[in-house]
């Protein structure tokens, strides 16, 4: 007796919406300003020669660029300096962040899941992918979960294959 089986992919039946977040992530190039570049003997803030050596910055090297600007010296920069470097590439830059790297991915992260719509997920079974090919700042997690929580009927964590249940509405 010969029979049909039908291969049937259960993930797919199961209305579970898999969700990576590092499709989030806005795309662009990254360019970091180190203060320590402006200043005098890299130890000191003249104005004067601060403010030429921003003058002189070509913008078109920033253009839709995402900027984290940091200082790799111990030395006091006043407030001013940022305002005059960040006026300087506002005009080009998607975004200009104080800090490092990871700070500016933390802020991007932030921004990409304030303004996502989540509607589509509401009252429906949701698997955060849990393993990525870029790094994904950590509270990128903690920030979906806030978001997700009230509207999904339930959340899991890790691959369809394996996960961990989070919350159960």
């Amino acid at each position: 007796m010969s029979e049909e089986f039908e291969i049937r992919n259960k993930v797919a039946e199961s209305g579970l919406i898999n969700f990576d977040l590092s499709t989030l992530l806005p795309k662009g190039q990254r360019r970091g300003i180190d203060l320590k570049d402006f200043l005098f003997q890299e130890m000191i803030l003249k104005e004067k020669d601060f403010r030429e050596k921003v003058e002189a910055i070509d913008i078109e090297e920033y253009k839709e660029s995402y900027i984290y600007i940091y200082n790799s010296v111990d030395t006091i920069i006043p407030l001013w300096a940022y305002f005059v470097l960040t006026a300087k590439l506002t005009d080009v830059a998607k975004k200009i962040v104080f800090g490092k790297r990871e700070d500016l991915e933390v802020i991007l992260m932030h921004n990409a899941i304030q303004t996502y719509d989540f509607e589509d997920m509401r009252g429906k079974r949701v698997l955060v992918k849990g393993c990525s090919d870029k790094d994904i700042p950590e509270n990128a997690y903690i920030e979906l979960v806030e978001q997700l929580k009230p509207i999904v009927k339930s959340l899991m964590f890790g691959e369809a294959c394996s996960n961990v249940p989070i919350i159960k509405n």
